[in-house]
């Protein structure tokens, strides 16, 4: 230990940065024991941690865009290894991404909260298995409090467009402040789900009551004793409709396709079972652990082992049963596509709402929007006070509003114009220095997208660090990318997303830029390492 002390000593003297950690009780060469004990185990990642900050050539400056689960996460990861100075830029005035945009009464998470979480932080906030929005973001504001990165955040800063200098081997952000902010990498975290799409129907403008979209709630009007028409039956609506049916004195859904539902098995957590999860973490662990195996089982059953499938169809043929008596709504529920073509819903209060007396599901087409309610195609005008838009999103422009220029000066919308395409979701050809998360074909149709974002992440921060080792680029090769978009392809032309139109696909009907085709478990494997040998390396 004198040796130590010393060796620290001179370091310092002769100018050099020394950082001497002493293990009370440990031998000198107990790190060698790092399977076996904690404490050596503790050791070991803070000396790998001391050895990534300062064994660096360079550190990257990192522009991240978007903070929702994506960008938190990529910025945690790059926070605790010291690799590069990170700049988080956000177009609101707070972190959560579309956890913080999407306030609609009833906003909850699909998929379990032990399983929606990182796995490095597990959440402490969830009142419910299945997290309401609120519980979500006090969980993202902990995660970027508890991780330092309230120095990096830009906030109230939108990145307007993107432009790559081949020169200098960086990229030039132009912001709406009028900034120009040169960085060395790229991380896109603007999500599948953060672009509202609202339909252009005709008269719009002429109706005289409030017109919002879901993810733009206005709480501001109050419901109560209203008309209200609501257009869309994707997930959102299936959550608000529940929500305000008992307060308005009208409700009026229209209704363009049905969509698959199966119960959700929903529980309330009270300070007991909050209490328990935190004496016991290997119990949470394990809710995570059952939670990913049965949506990898769901997976399966959308891709490659269609008769896994079938639980679904029974699960959603047993909530028709017991929930609507009516025959005719039963046929108007009726959806017309095979289970999983369209994204599955989770929720047990759904049909219970359709068969209130005062609530009624439009199957005809809307013809217009009149100053006093909607006029479907059959010339039925149905009056209302209220309109209210459940129409999702517009999931295909992965980095809009951001404009992208590579080498060269292209575009990246324009050579995604077929349709968008993404090394393993994350590089681009002719892109060098740019990460996407969330990006082609990582959307799941069943699980969680917070486990595939840690594993892009992880990735992602492997391609900065070959940066911080010296090179100046780093672009993923075309020839690799070609014959990763034609696996993905292929083995999408055998799952059940090519059946039917949805917002999995190109244009609605064309090839699935979406969906990952395989598990959770076989994304993690792929981006485990960087496959260093795909890339061009300068």
């Amino acid at each position: 230990m004198g040796d130590a002390r010393r060796l620290a000593r001179e370091v310092v003297a002769t100018g050099g940065r020394a950082d001497l950690h002493v293990a009370p009780g440990m031998w000198h060469d107990h790190l060698l024991f790092a399977g076996l004990l904690a404490q050596a185990a503790t050791d070991l990642r803070a000396f790998g941690a001391a050895l990534r900050r300062d064994v660096v050539i360079r550190r990257p400056r990192v522009a991240v865009v978007g903070t929702g689960f994506g960008g938190i996460g990529m910025g945690a990861a790059l926070r605790a290894d010291g690799l590069a100075d990170t700049t988080l830029f956000e177009k609101a005035d707070g972190v959560g991404g579309v956890w913080r945009d999407n306030t609609y009464p009833g906003a909850a998470c699909d998929v379990p909260s032990h399983l929606y979480s990182y796995s490095f932080a597990p959440g402490r906030e969830w009142s419910r298995r299945f997290a309401p929005q609120p519980d979500i973001l006090r969980y993202l504001r902990r995660v970027t409090a508890e991780h330092g990165l309230g120095p990096d955040l830009r906030l109230r800063t939108e990145v307007t467009e993107a432009r790559y200098d081949e020169d200098r081997a960086a990229w030039r952000l132009a912001t709406d402040t009028g900034e120009s902010i040169e960085v060395d990498a790229l991380v896109s975290a603007c999500g599948q789900l953060s672009n509202p799409a609202e339909p252009e129907l005709p008269g719009l403008a002429s109706f005289r009551g409030p017109v919002f979209h879901s993810a733009r709630w206005d709480h501001g009007v109050d419901l109560r004793g209203k008309r209200v028409a609501v257009v869309g039956t994707g997930a959102s609506a299936i959550q608000f409709v529940p929500a305000i049916a008992d307060d308005v004195a009208g409700l009026t859904v229209f209704q363009r396709s049905a969509p698959y539902l199966i119960p959700k098995p929903d529980r309330r957590y009270g300070s007991r079972a909050q209490a328990f999860f935190q004496r016991f973490p290997a119990w949470r662990a394990a809710s995570r652990a059952f939670w990913g195996a049965f949506f990898e089982f769901g997976a399966l059953g959308l891709t490659t082992v269609r008769a896994a499938a079938a639980p679904f169809r029974l699960a959603y043929a047993g909530l028709v049963r017991a929930q609507l008596r009516d025959p005719a709504l039963r046929a108007r529920v009726e959806p017309d596509h095979p289970v999983g073509c369209k994204r599955i819903l989770i929720s047990s209060d759904w049909f219970r709402a359709l068969a209130k007396p005062h609530v009624a599901v439009e199957t005809t087409a809307i013809a217009e929007v009149t100053p006093d309610g909607i006029r479907t195609a059959d010339g039925t005008l149905h009056p209302a006070d209220v309109l209210v838009f459940g129409t999702g999103f517009r999931a295909n422009d992965f980095l809009a509003p951001m404009k992208v220029f590579g080498r060269g000066g292209v575009e990246l919308s324009a050579q995604w114009r077929d349709g968008a395409r993404a090394h393993l979701g994350i590089t681009v050809p002719g892109f060098p220095n740019l990460f996407l998360l969330y990006g082609p074909n990582t959307n799941v149709g069943s699980g969680s997208i917070v486990h595939m974002l840690e594993s892009q992440i992880r990735y992602a921060r492997e391609g900065i660090r070959v940066l911080a080792a010296g090179a100046s680029s780093v672009e993923v090769r075309a020839d690799a990318a070609t014959d990763y978009d034609v696996e993905m392809q292929e083995r999408l032309t055998g799952s059940v997303w090519t059946e039917c139109t949805s917002w999995y696909r190109a244009g609605g009907d064309g090839r699935i830029v979406n969906n990952w085709p395989g598990t959770m478990t076989e994304y993690r494997r792929r981006t485990r390492d960087f496959d260093a040998e795909n890339y061009r390396i300068r």
